[in-house]
């Protein structure tokens, strides 16, 4: 089941943000926890994953942690039930030198009756390598045996983990976790790098340091490591505006409320004011688990996610990955070669571009071998001037 839609923080306020060099982190505070569904982590370690997507497919992956996530049908309280944490054993020996591998059963699945076990941001990542996986619907002449054959298979993209990105580390160890805190988005050199919700105040301090080993695109990696300290946004009350206690409250709920209407306007305009396709992966007693892709629009702030919401609306968890301008033109050069049928001819009608510019697009995006070596010759030569 798919549907378009845009992703609403209602119940959620943000409060002012707190800064740590190029990282700023804003809190999102619940204005009411949602106690029927609890989120735990079960940790894997550093092993290389493989997940079987299908008889066919599988997807590999560095996959630190996965969730759990536990609900009641009836509305009533639900229980976490911990993080818990590997130790190694000193009386064994130690393993050869090697990559070692752990084998997961699909991206979510049911451990019992109310508890389902999901890779998060996995999930959405998976979404996007499979966006338009099988490849060429028709057998145009242009495209390869593999490209009709195999697809797009494998598709491979790199991301960065949080241990990498400059100074994150530092700020999620020393920032203030506030009261009824169920959430963050968090910015590096002031473009969004990702946001991540949860039902629970104690779900979330027990998940705060999962932001760490989360992934997290290029441009995040760069501007944490490239650009200076961010700027502080700090109240200001102009002089001879509070005469009293009670006016000093008011004046601080004013400052609080204009904060939070900039944040959501301003810095996270960009996640929120996009209408995304989402793809809803397994239902959960009145809560639905899913994952979206955003339009593709280039040049513009694109994040993929995944969500779990209640039946009435409310938005229980979330997590983003915002995509790096590459993977944005790779979305929108596939996206647009499936709405032409692949043939290029028609794609390049709609990009506004000719065939050969078209072709070297799709090998500069790395799909080159999903064209015949003939033809891209041709088009190259087009390109140049110089083809007979």
């Amino acid at each position: 089941m798919t549907t378009t839609t845009t992703l609403d923080l209602a119940g959620l306020t943000a409060l002012p943000a707190q800064t740590w060099g190029a990282i700023r982190l804003v809190p999102l505070v619940r204005d009411e926890p949602i106690a029927d569904l609890r989120l735990d982590a079960r940790l894997y370690g550093d092993d290389l994953a493989a997940i079987a997507l299908d008889r066919r497919t599988a997807y590999y992956a560095y996959i630190p942690h996965g969730f759990v996530a536990t609900w009641t049908a009836d509305g009533t309280p639900a229980a976490a039930y911990g993080t818990r944490l590997r130790q190694g054993d000193g009386r064994r020996a130690d393993p050869p030198p090697c990559v070692s591998l752990r084998f997961h059963r699909r991206m979510a699945r049911r451990v019992d009756r109310n508890r389902l076990r999901f890779l998060p941001l996995h999930l959405a990542l998976e979404g996007y390598l499979a966006l338009h996986f099988g490849g060429p619907a028709v057998v145009w002449e242009e495209w390869s045996h593999r490209a009709v054959g195999q697809g797009l298979s494998p598709r491979v993209e790199q991301a960065y983990t949080g241990a990498e990105v400059a100074g994150l580390g530092d700020a999620l160890r020393v920032f203030e976790i506030h009261p009824g805190q169920c959430g963050v988005l968090l910015y590096a050199a002031d473009a969004l790098a990702a946001a991540f919700v949860v039902p629970h105040p104690d779900d979330y301090r027990a998940l705060h340091p999962s932001l760490l080993h989360d992934l997290y695109g290029e441009l995040v990696y760069h501007y944490a490591m490239l650009y200076g300290p961010v700027p502080d946004f700090r109240a200001r009350i102009a002089d001879g505006a509070v005469y009293s206690l009670a006016g000093l409250r008011a004046e601080a709920a004013r400052q609080r409320a204009e904060w939070a209407d900039f944040h959501t306007t301003a810095l996270a305009g960009g996640l929120l004011d996009t209408a995304y396709e989402v793809q809803r992966v397994r239902r959960m007693g009145p809560f639905a688990l899913s994952r979206f892709l955003p339009p593709f629009h280039r040049r513009t702030e694109q994040h993929i996610g995944e969500t779990i919401t209640h039946e009435d609306g409310r938005l229980a968890y979330l997590k983003t990955f915002r995509l790096s301008e590459a993977q944005t033109r790779r979305g929108h050069l596939l996206t647009r070669l499936a709405a032409a049928d692949w043939n290029l001819e028609t794609a390049a009608g709609l990009l506004g571009i000719t065939p050969a510019q078209l072709a070297l697009r799709v090998e500069a995006a790395g799909f080159g071998a999903l064209l015949r070596q003939d033809v891209l010759d041709h088009y190259r030569a087009a390109a140049r001037g110089t083809a007979p």
